[in-house]
């Protein structure tokens, strides 16, 4: 991986390849930022450019024997640990090792995936994703051996906030004192979560959501769709390219219709107009989105209510809503005042929280549901 793969982030880039022109290369460093930014694919495109053997001065060039091994991921000093748990192919003693084709194709289909996608592509059937202190044992091996061929053995660490804190006291030691030309990079997204004897021996790197503007460009480059649904994406999606990705390719259930409907529901059911039997039929329909799709549904959904209430308090001004949003925004905007909007916004929030940790969809939903009905009733 190139930083001429990784969108925008031009700062940052420079100071990385600063440090390494100028030999300040720190042997623990972590890349934190939140999910869907470039914090994973920052951290490969940076030990890639510390290996390089013709290092240009914008990026690696990508050509040498290093460079090559790196894009494919396959370079013998390139390591990687990441969270997993037991599955159906690996139903005893895994290890970040079993599971390195699996990482590969996740890595190459799209950097900026979640947990729970890489918990979905190797089948952990929603058990928890943990880096156990068998892994951390088996950090310190890999770390023992020679490098093969490379400058510096680089060890990747993904989700550093899953190690159990045995594990995260084991690896204490060589994280202070690796072997000589060793490289820990750990990816965060929850750096407050990681114990502070890691965080005491690393040099942090912070790598902000991308921008709108870099969502939509990285988008227009990979994906034939027009400039609405381009636009659109990178507007929802808050600077994070995986939810971009998803709601672009989100074309079986739309958003919009499928949120106006519910929305429907919801004051009927308050009305005392509609029965329990639509709602169970919602229920049903909700479960059979994926997990990704019913967080992006809440999202969405968030997302109206927001523009909802800056319409309320602005009108038009600082709406950037595609048409067929704005109109709906316009007529939501004046069955509800400011508080139910905030409060309906905050429960959908809460919603996609419990989503992401794999709370039940049904009872999620349902929930969900009777709480906005009660809240039509607020004055």
């Amino acid at each position: 991986m190139l930083f001429s793969s990784i969108p925008g982030l031009t700062s940052i880039k420079q100071t990385l390849i600063k440090g390494v022109q100028n030999n300040h290369v720190a042997h623990a460093q972590i890349f934190a930022g939140p999910e869907g930014s470039a914090n994973l694919a920052m951290a490969i495109a940076y030990a890639c450019y510390v290996n390089c053997e013709n290092k240009q001065q914008l990026d690696s060039c990508g050509l040498c024997a290093s460079c090559s091994k790196y894009l494919k991921l396959a370079h013998p000093d390139l390591h990687f640990v990441f969270p997993y748990s037991t599955t159906k192919l690996v139903p005893k003693d895994p290890t970040s090792g079993a599971f390195l084709k699996e990482w590969r194709s996740f890595l190459t289909n799209n950097p900026y995936q979640n947990l729970s996608q890489w918990g979905e592509l190797i089948g952990s059937e929603n058990k928890p994703l943990i880096i156990p202190v068998e892994e951390a044992r088996h950090i310190i091996k890999t770390l023992s051996v020679k490098s093969f061929e490379a400058r510096y053995k680089s060890m990747i660490i993904w989700l550093p906030e899953t190690m159990r804190h045995e594990a995260a006291n084991a690896i204490l030691k060589i994280l202070e004192e690796p072997p000589q030309k060793t490289l820990f990079l750990l990816v965060t997204h929850a750096i407050d979560k990681i114990i502070p004897t890691i965080l005491s021996r690393t040099q942090k790197i912070i790598v902000p959501p991308f921008t709108q503007e870099e969502v939509y460009q990285y988008l227009k480059a990979r994906y034939d769709a027009d400039e609405k649904q381009l636009n659109n994406a990178a507007y929802l999606s808050e600077g994070n390219v995986n939810e971009a990705i998803s709601i672009l390719l989100q074309t079986e259930h739309e958003y919009r219709s499928m949120f106006r409907d519910w929305m429907r529901l919801c004051y009927m059911l308050y009305k005392k107009t509609s029965h329990l039997i639509d709602l169970n039929e919602w229920v049903e329909t909700f479960s059979k989105l994926s997990k990704d799709n019913q967080k992006n549904f809440f999202q969405f959904g968030m997302h109206i209510l927001r523009e909802a209430l800056v319409y309320k308090a602005t009108g038009h001004q600082l709406i950037k809503l595609p048409p067929e949003d704005l109109s709906f925004v316009e007529k939501f905007s004046q069955v509800l005042n400011e508080y139910l909007i905030e409060k309906i916004a905050q429960k959908l929030n809460e919603s996609a929280y419990h989503i992401e940790r794999n709370a039940n969809s049904k009872i999620t939903f349902m929930h969900t549901t009777f709480y906005i009905a009660s809240m039509f009733k607020t004055p």
